[in-house]
């Protein structure tokens, strides 16, 4: 009988806690009778700040953990600054005025991110709460431990949904069309997870989104032969940090029958991980360069987002969590490097047309 397999068909008592291999072990649940009071003080230690009614819809948000956040908002600023550069090079904006509005719409984006990474992960949980019962890093969730209902996650969710949806009314018809797409593969990702090892995939998709939303935002249209590029090198950077992120969970997704790319490239994950940063990158340069920008800054910029990419996945363990999570949480810093590409070309322009008009006076 494999070895994976009796334990579970053997059918021991709920409450024990048995272990089939170092790295695989069946986890109690609130229906053993097991109390998740330490759970609910932990929380009480995180968010001092807050409410102690508001605790547990702080942590169905994740608000203490804000990596998420960002990886679903740096797609949006690479856009905007993109496409308000491509707007003073193509002589459509003139003046500081547009790129006040940018900065205002590089807010409104900001906190969009903030409430509909936050409405992801209430979906993610609803979908979720059974099978995060039986994983060890999600299994004291507020849905999975009991510490809220199915009920009150759904009402929290429509608060959520209907923060997005304000934040989405103040841009342009376009972009009102565009953005409520997206909502196709937020509702469906937590899905896939259960029917393809590339649930990574569709997280791109969707956490990508902004890549394209800007642009309709700043300039009312998408230049997709720019946007394109820009987008699936999003993509390929979700699933290069989404399959480190998922590093975490193997041994419980097997139990779980939860699907994932980690489990999908096994041993050649890294190989894997390589593959994507490459394309990633590349599809980011071609977007740099379509889009106009100076090419010093580009090999600069593209260079150190590679750098940072390889130190990742050298130092990575595959077979160590917390070497995973910490690779995980590092992810933004390659965005970041993407962004600096434009606002160093945007303040290189702005300062060009300021001398350009000191030299006429």
């Amino acid at each position: 009988m494999n070895r994976f397999l009796s334990p579970i068909c053997l059918k021991p008592p709920c409450c024990l806690k048995l272990k089939f291999s170092p790295r695989i072990s069946v986890i109690p649940t609130k229906k053993c009778g097991i109390p998740f009071s330490s759970k609910s003080a932990e929380l009480k230690q995180q968010f001092l700040w807050a409410p102690k009614w508001s605790v547990p819809y702080l942590s169905l948000a994740r608000i203490d953990k804000p990596t998420g956040t960002y990886l679903l908002y740096l797609p949006c600023v690479w856009s905007i600054t993109m496409a308000t550069y491509s707007g003073y090079c193509s002589g459509i904006f003139e003046g500081y005025a547009p790129a006040i509005e940018s900065l205002k719409l590089l807010a409104l984006f900001g906190t969009g991110a903030f409430i509909m990474r936050g409405a992801g992960c209430t979906i993610n949980d609803l979908w979720d709460r059974n099978i995060d019962k039986k994983v060890e890093r999600t299994r004291t969730r507020p849905l999975a431990s009991g510490l809220i209902s199915p009920l009150q996650a759904i009402s929290f969710l429509g608060l959520q949904l209907a923060g997005g949806l304000s934040i989405l009314s103040q841009l342009n018809v376009s972009s009102i069309l565009l953005g409520a797409t997206s909502l196709v593969f937020v509702g469906i990702y937590p899905a896939m997870k259960r029917i393809t090892h590339w649930p990574q995939a569709v997280l791109g998709l969707t956490f990508n989104w902004g890549a394209l939303l800007g642009w309709s935002a700043v300039l009312g249209t998408v230049p997709w032969g720019t946007a394109l590029p820009l987008y699936f090198g999003g993509v390929l950077w979700t699933l290069y940090y989404d399959t480190i992120y998922a590093i975490q969970d193997k041994a419980d997704d097997v139990l779980a029958g939860v699907k994932s790319t980690a489990l999908l490239f096994g041993e050649n994950v890294k190989s894997w991980l390589l593959f994507f940063a490459t394309g990633s990158l590349g599809c980011w340069t071609t977007a740099l360069y379509f889009n106009g920008h100076s090419p010093e800054f580009i090999v600069v910029g593209v260079g150190m987002a590679g750098i940072q990419m390889s130190r990742q996945i050298f130092k990575l363990d595959v077979h160590d969590p917390r070497s995973a999570m910490k690779g995980f949480t590092r992810s933004p810093i390659a965005a970041l490097w993407i962004a600096a590409v434009v606002v160093a070309d945007l303040t290189k322009k702005g300062l060009t047309k300021y001398l350009q008009k000191e030299e006429k006076k």
